[in-house]
C-alpha cells in the first residue's frame, strides 16, 4: 500500500484505508448476521447497525475528500478474517439460542477492532491538527463502543441466559 511510512500523515492515511475497507466489508456481512439472528432485538441491532455503518463509510470518504487521499484500493485482513470467522461459526448446527449467542460474540469482537481503529485515527487526526476529522471519527468511536455496550448487555442480560 504504501512504499514507506514516513510520517504521521501517512499513517493516518493507511489507518482510514482499512478502516474503510473495514466498514464496506461490514455493509456486506451485516444482512447475513441479521437474517442468522433468531431474537428479534438482535436481528433489530444488526438491522439498526447496518444504517450506521453506511452512514459511517460517508464520514470516512468525506474525511478522504477533505484530506485529498482516496481511500480504496486496499483490503483490511483483519475484518476479513473476523468476518470470515463469524461466517463459520453461522454455518455450525446450533440451537437458536445459542446461534445468537455466537453472533453476539462475533460482532463484539468487530466491534472491539472498530474502537481500536478509531481511537487510534482520532487521535492521530487530532495530533495532527485535522480537529475536524478528529471530530468525525470520535463520532463513529463513539457509535461503535454504544453498539458494543448494546451488545454486551443484549447478550448479559437476556440472550447467553437463554443458551445455557
Amino acid at each position: 500500500m504504501f512504499d514507506k511510512l514516513e510520517t504521521l500523515d501517512d499513517l493516518l492515511e493507511m489507518q482510514l484505508k482499512d478502516l474503510y475497507s473495514a466498514e464496506n466489508q461490514l455493509v456486506k456481512a451485516l444482512p447475513q448476521m441479521a437474517s442468522k439472528a433468531k431474537d428479534g432485538r438482535l436481528r433489530q441491532g444488526f438491522e439498526t447497525h447496518l444504517r450506521e455503518t453506511e452512514k459511517q463509510v460517508d464520514r470516512l470518504e468525506q474525511i478522504g475528500e477533505t484530506l485529498g487521499i482516496s481511500l480504496s484500493g486496499h483490503t483490511c485482513k483483519a475484518m476479513e478474517g473476523l468476518i470470515a470467522e463469524g461466517q463459520e461459526t453461522m454455518s455450525e448446527r446450533a440451537t437458536d439460542e445459542v446461534m445468537d449467542a455466537a453472533l453476539i460474540a462475533a460482532a463484539q469482537r468487530i466491534e472491539h477492532y472498530e474502537i481500536s481503529g478509531y481511537g487510534t485515527a482520532a487521535h492521530f487526526a487530532e495530533r495532527l491538527g485535522h480537529q475536524e476529522i478528529a471530530t468525525l471519527l470520535q463520532q463513529t468511536l463513539n457509535e461503535e463502543q454504544h453498539t458494543d455496550t448494546k451488545l454486551n448487555e443484549l447478550a448479559k442480560n437476556y440472550i447467553n441466559a437463554k443458551a445455557e
